[in-house]
C-alpha cells in the first residue's frame, strides 16, 4: 500500500491525478510527507527522461520547449507562483519585513514578477535547448530532485515565519534527521550520476546559493514562507540546468 504521506506529496507538488481520502490529514502526516519530496521531483524527473527517449530524434529547440511545457504543467506552475510572488515581495516590500509579507499574500502580480518568470524559464529553454541535443537524461531526471531538496533543506534549517500559514504542518512536523539525511544522499547521487568534477562543481555552486537565499531570508524575513520556498525549487532547478549547459559551451 502506497504510504498516505507519499500521496499528500503527490497531491501538493504535482497535477497528477490522485484519489483524495475523505479524512482530513494529520499534521503528522503532511510533516512526513516532506520525506517524499525529492521522490516526486525524481518522478517528474523520471517523466521527462521518458519524453527525452521517446523524442530523441526531435530537434533539440522543440523538444527544449515541450519538455518545459510538460514540466510546467506536472506541477501546475505551483512553484513559479512562489517565485512570482517572491520577485514582487522583495521588490516592493522596500526591505520592510511586514510589507514584503503582505505584498506576498497578494494574488496579483506585478512587472516585476512578470520578468523574473520570463527570465527564468527563458533560462530553462536555452539550457534545455543545448542539452537536449545529447543525452541529458540524467540531468533531467536530477533538476527536479534537487529543487525539491532545496525545499526540504532550507525547512530543515529556516524557521517558517507564517504560525498559521499552510505551510506551517509541513515545517513543524517534518523529521528532521531524516530529511537531512535524505538530502545528503541527494548529494551523494549527484555526484555519482554526474562525474565528480561536474557534480562537484554543481553542489558547490547550489550551496552557495542556497547559503545565499537563507542568508537574505533570515535578514529580511527571519525566516522562510510557502512562496519562498517555491521560489528556491525554481531557482535550484534553473541552476541545476545551466550550469552544465555552459560546461558544455
Amino acid at each position: 500500500m502506497i504510504p498516505r504521506a507519499f500521496v499528500l506529496a503527490l497531491q501538493l507538488l504535482t497535477r497528477l491525478p490522485v484519489p483524495s481520502s475523505t479524512t482530513p490529514p494529520k499534521p503528522e502526516e503532511l510533516g512526513l510527507s516532506v520525506l517524499f519530496f525529492p521522490a516526486i521531483g525524481l518522478l517528474i524527473g523520471t517523466l521527462l527522461a521518458g519524453l527525452h527517449t521517446a523524442l530523441w530524434l526531435t530537434e533539440s529547440g522543440v523538444l527544449a520547449a515541450l519538455v518545459l511545457v510538460i514540466w510546467v504543467l506536472l506541477t501546475g506552475g505551483l512553484h513559479l507562483d512562489g517565485l512570482a510572488d517572491t520577485a514582487d515581495a522583495w521588490i516592493g516590500g522596500i526591505g520592510d519585513r511586514d510589507r514584503t509579507l503582505a505584498i506576498m499574500k497578494d494574488p496579483r502580480s506585478g512587472p516585476m514578477a512578470v520578468v523574473v518568470i520570463v527570465l527564468v524559464l527563458l533560462t530553462k529553454f536555452a539550457s534545455l535547448q543545448v542539452l537536449l541535443a545529447g543525452d541529458a537524461r540524467a540531468l533531467l531526471l536530477l533538476a527536479p530532485v534537487l529543487g525539491r531538496s532545496a525545499i526540504v533543506l532550507l525547512l530543515v534549517t529556516t524557521p517558517y515565519v507564517r504560525p498559521d500559514g499552510l505551510g506551517a504542518p509541513y515545517a513543524n512536523y517534518l523529521p528532521r534527521l531524516s530529511c537531512t539525511m535524505l538530502t545528503a544522499l541527494v548529494a551523494l547521487a549527484t555526484i555519482w550520476l554526474l562525474d565528480w568534477q561536474e557534480g562537484g562543481l554543481l553542489l558547490g555552486i547550489l550551496t552557495g546559493g542556497f547559503f545565499s537565499m537563507r542568508h537574505w531570508l533570515l535578514t529580511r524575513l527571519g525566516g522562510t514562507t510557502g512562496d519562498t520556498l517555491g521560489a528556491a525549487c525554481e531557482l535550484t532547478e534553473t541552476i541545476a540546468l545551466l550550469i552544465p549547459a555552459l560546461l558544455l559551451e
